[in-house]
């Protein structure tokens, strides 16, 4: 049997071209805008280290961001699916990146999440619960480098 399809339509514009367009390394800015039909603009550019604007998501803020969120998300339903009341959830993710003669790539993620759950749940479940949520996270399951989960569940 085959999947759905789902397709994500995505316009990025360079907006950093000084007058001068790519004369030079330093002679053009990284700044650019990414547009969805019916949502906000994001102001995006290149990580600072790679002469980008610090104040600007750069991608691998967006990499980071985007499997974080995909986990929360499954992590959430799975819960809710389990009888597990999640108060609150906060990740603190962290991305690790190296760059060599090749390009960069990353070499691992791990997520930090602090959960509270309602009173009288299931904490052991609601730990363990984070390795389905990584199992089902679509953006996991498409990067290849390592993701680590180290969740705290409170009650609240």
């Amino acid at each position: 049997m085959a999947g759905n399809e789902h397709r994500y339509n995505v316009t990025v514009e360079w907006t950093g071209n000084r007058g001068t367009g790519t004369s030079g390394y330093r002679d053009y800015g990284r700044d650019y805008t990414i547009h969805v039909d019916g949502k906000p603009d994001i102001a995006g550019s290149s990580d600072p280290a790679f002469l980008g604007d610090p104040s600007r998501w750069n991608p691998e803020d967006l990499l980071v961001a985007s499997v974080s969120a995909c986990h929360k998300l499954w992590y959430l339903h799975l819960c809710a699916v389990a009888g597990i009341r999640v108060l609150s959830y906060v990740d603190r993710a962290e991305g690790t990146m190296i760059t060599d003669a090749k390009g960069g790539r990353f070499s691992g993620m791990v997520l930090k999440p602090h959960i509270v759950i309602a009173a009288g749940g299931d904490r052991d479940k609601a730990i363990a619960l984070h390795h389905d949520a990584h199992d089902k996270c679509f953006i996991a399951n498409s990067v290849s480098f390592p993701i680590g989960c180290e969740p705290v569940v409170e009650f609240g």
